[in-house]
Formats: structure tokens, sequence, C-alpha cells
């Protein structure tokens, strides 16, 4: 018939000590109880039943970190078990009591997963996935910048950050990457292929809606792959989508008291104190109902695509991992309905990898400027509601550049510089941008983005006026809160200086070791 390639998403920005509500930690914590750990259950099910390529899994380098941090782990199992001290709490009333002992299950179902799989992080979790050939793992740069507004010396830097990281958890690194925002312009072709990167997403529109194959972008062997939206869209688009149905537990209405989360949607228009308590039975019921749709679409696709070009074609879906249980309650049951029932309906279900061998790939093109943003172009990170930002990242970016030019060529690592990367790193994530244009937590991405912006300021002022001292002291400060990449080495920015042996240039065999 064909070959569907579900691709997950997951990321979150660097949130750990900075804020917890209602935007900071608890964000991360919330993502991972309700939507990491019910997904890596729906993939290890799958592998128990002998499913092998199920699916293509991102985990960007900088939720990965948070993922295995110490403080992290401490704080999320106390947070699981906070969740049942607010199931107990919505015991006491009548109105939440149905809902208090499913909660209370739910959250001792966490609590004993995380304490048998998680306490040592994500990573060995991910690890047994992609060894057992579960999944295929994309990587992606260190703190999810959106590459096309980044100098190129800084835009390596931090694609090769973030392979080697992903290398030095998982064991090996990936061949492919989920481009942040799958933000292209033309020439980031010629970085990836310089990293050892063979394949990345592209939205649709990209590839003019021509998504049934992947194709080499012309000049290098890298594959680009495009969402196919007609499909996508089917479960979350801007305006419609599955988990808007009015049977699906409601994100946006909680109970105040306790943080959970007791109405379904109801309807669109319908005001929060009006809408109906949710029923497990009428969720179970639409996402069956759901995910027969949707095998019935990615089916319909694939024939289609076979009678027009007179061979098996490809359906690539993609989406943000959060959307499955974060978001959208339901999400990891239809996740597993869906992935159940397309190999039953004749499909051919894999990964981008597994495309690519299966022949999917096809004439080299030309690829234009593009995101899965708004517009499908930059406007969301580079539009008049963030032309601030825009100055303040090429300002950031820009003295992260002369401060390594201007430091001596020694041979061993500069801690104060390897600091103010870090720092301008997690200044040029790509999230402060969308949180502004989406007005999403503007106001927290607006003080998170100024905080990095500053620290990289104040260093790369002290710096050149020779207070190295002060600098290195105040750097140590920084890295106490923000201790998200331990092996971020700033004499990779270095540019090139003929004759220059010392140079740390990029690694890309083993696991990316520096020489």
């Amino acid at each position: 018939m064909g070959t569907f390639c579900l691709v997950l998403h997951s990321h979150l920005p660097w949130l750990l000590r900075h804020g917890t509500w209602p935007v900071g930690e608890d964000w991360l914590y919330q993502a991972w109880a309700h939507s990491y750990l019910p997904v890596v259950e729906v993939l290890e099910r799958l592998a128990a039943r002998g499913r092998r390529d199920v699916l293509t899994l991102g985990v960007t380098p900088v939720l990965a970190a948070q993922l295995d941090h110490p403080v992290a782990l401490r704080a999320f199992h106390t947070w699981l078990g906070d969740w049942q001290l607010r199931a107990h709490e919505a015991s006491r009333r009548t109105a939440t009591a149905a809902l208090a002992t499913r909660e209370h299950r739910a959250a001792a179902h966490a609590l004993e997963t995380f304490e048998r799989d998680w306490r040592h992080g994500a990573s060995p979790v991910l690890r047994r996935l992609v060894d057992g050939d579960v999944v295929e793992l994309l990587g992606g740069p260190a703190t999810h910048p959106f590459a096309p507004l980044l100098p190129g010396r800084v835009r390596r830097f931090l694609l090769d950050a973030g392979l080697l990281d992903t290398a030095r958890r998982l064991g090996a690194r990936p061949g492919g990457i989920w481009a942040p925002e799958c933000g292209y312009a033309p020439g980031l072709e010629q970085d990836y292929a310089a990293a050892g990167v063979e394949r990345f997403l592209v939205d649709g529109p990209a590839l003019r809606g021509d998504t049934a194959a992947a194709h080499p972008v012309e000049g290098t062997d890298v594959v680009a792959f495009a969402r196919d939206l007609d499909v996508t869209y089917r479960v979350w688009s801007p305006r419609a989508g599955y988990p808007g149905g009015s049977d699906y537990r409601d994100f946006h209405t909680f109970d105040h008291a306790t943080g959970l989360k007791p109405a379904r949607v109801t309807g669109r228009r319908v005001a929060p104190g009006d809408k109906l308590p949710w029923d497990p039975s009428r969720a179970a019921a639409a996402v069956a109902r759901d995910a027969a749709d949707f095998v019935g679409i990615v089916r319909s696709r694939l024939e289609e695509l076979r009678t027009r070009r007179g061979r098996p074609g490809l359906v690539v879906s993609a989406f943000d991992t959060e959307l499955f249980g974060h978001w959208w309650h339901e999400g990891p049951a239809w996740l597993e309905a869906v992935l159940t029932a397309l190999p039953d309906a004749g499909v051919r279900v894999t990964t981008l990898r597994g495309a690519v061998e299966a022949g999917h790939v096809e004439e080299p093109v030309v690829l234009p400027a593009s995101s899965w943003g708004s517009g499908k172009d930059w406007r969301v990170w580079d539009g008049l509601a963030v032309r601030d930002l825009v100055a303040d990242n090429a300002d950031v970016a820009a003295r992260l550049l002369a401060a390594v030019d201007g430091a001596p060529r020694t041979a061993g690592r500069d801690a104060t510089l390897d600091v103010l990367a870090t720092q301008a790193a997690l200044a040029l994530s790509s999230d402060w941008a969308f949180m502004v244009t989406k007005d999403s937590a503007a106001h927290y991405a607006r003080r998170r983005a100024a905080e990095h912006r500053d620290r990289v300021r104040e260093l790369t002022d002290l710096l050149p006026a020779g207070r190295h001292d002060l600098a290195a002291s105040r750097a140590c400060e920084f890295a106490a809160q923000d201790d998200v990449f331990g092996l971020l080495d700033a004499r990779a920015l270095r540019a090139r200086v003929p004759g220059d042996r010392r140079h740390i240039a990029p690694s890309y065999s083993g696991v990316g070791s520096r020489a």
C-alpha cells in the first residue's frame, strides 16, 4: 500500500531553577508525567509485541539534559507525590470524588514507573528503545535555536554541540535531526552534510506540497522529508483536529483547589463553568472512533498516491510529543490504537531511516526558506513583535564570537568562555520568540531572554576590560543555576587560523570525542 512515518518532536526550553508556576519547572514535570512516561510505555508495549521501527523520536539536547539532571529527577519525584496528595484533597469533595480516584491511581502508576525505570534519568530508557530498534532517535542543535537567523559559526557550533551531547548520552551520533521549528534557509544542508547529518524535516509547503517521497537537497546527499499536512492536520491544526472533540478531557479547565482537570471539552464556545464532567468511557469511544478515522485517512491517502504515481508513496506526520498526554489527555491511547491498526490496514509503518531503506527517495530538489510556523515562513521568529529579540540575539552572537576570537589560544578549556557560550546558547533559544509572538507566557519568555542576554553582556564587558577574576566569579554563579551542558566547549567556536594546530575541530566519528 505504502509507507507511513510518525515523527514525534520532544522539546522544552531550559526551565530548571527558573521559576515553577505558572511557567517554569511545573511545565517540565507536567509534560514528563503526562506525555513522556505514557508515550514511552506505549512504545514498550508495542516492542513487547515484536514491533520494530515504530516511529521516529526527536529529543532535543536541552530537554535530555533536564530529564537526566539529578536536581530535576529529585524534584519530579516530589512532584509525582504531590500529584497523589492533590488527588487526596479532591476526594474530600463530592464534586471531584470520582475524579480523585482515577487521579490517585494514575499518580501511583506514574510513581511506580518512575521509581522502577527513570530514577537514573531518561537516557537509559531511551537507549533501550534505540538499541532495540524500536525508534529512530533524532538529535538537534543544543538549545533549539532558530538556525536561519544565526551566524554560520554559531549555528554550526550549536549543531555540533547538540549532536555530541546526544552521542554522549545514548552512545551513537544521530543520523537525523529535527531542525528547530523546521526552520530552513538555503545552505543549511551544507552544515548538515559537514556534521554527518543524513536527513531532516521541513514542512509540507517547502516541497510545494509534494510530500509523497523524500528528496536530497541539491548538491548534497542530505535528504529532506516533509510533513503531509492534509493528513497531519486531521490530528492537530491551527483551527481543528481530534483533541478538540467534545468528549475529550479539556486542557484549559481545572479545579482551582487541586489543579486537577475535571471537565470534558463539551463545546468550543462553552464557558469553563458550564463544561460537563469528563467521562472516561465517552473518551475511550472517541479514541476508537478517531483512531479508525485516521487509519482510514492514511490508507486513502496512500491509495491515491499509488494510483496517481504508479508506485507506493510515503506519508509523514509530525507532531510535538507533548501533544500526546499533556495537551491531549487521551493522546497516548490514540497513538497506540493507530500504531496497532495501521499494519493491519496494509500500511508499512517505519522510521525516516526505514523510509530511505524502503526506497522512498526521489530526485534532488532546491528548497526555499521556510518553517512550520504561521505562514510557513520566519515571521514567528523574525516578525514585528520580536524585532527587539532578533536584535538582541544578533548582539549576543556577535559578542560571543568576539570574546572567543579575542581570547588567548591556549590548549586547555576556559571555564569562563564555556559559561559564556552556555548563556549565549540559552539566550538564542527559539522558544522565547515563539512565546512572545503567540502571546503564550510572553512575560516569562521576555524575562528569560533578557536574563541570559544580560549575562552575556556582563561577561563580554568584563573580559576585554581585563577583569578576568570578576568574570570568572560571575561565570561560576551563572553555571550554578544553568549547569545544562558540562561538555560545551567554547574553543570549537574559534575562527580557523592558518597553521594553528590547536583549533578544536568537530569530530564526527564514534561518539564525537574532541581531540
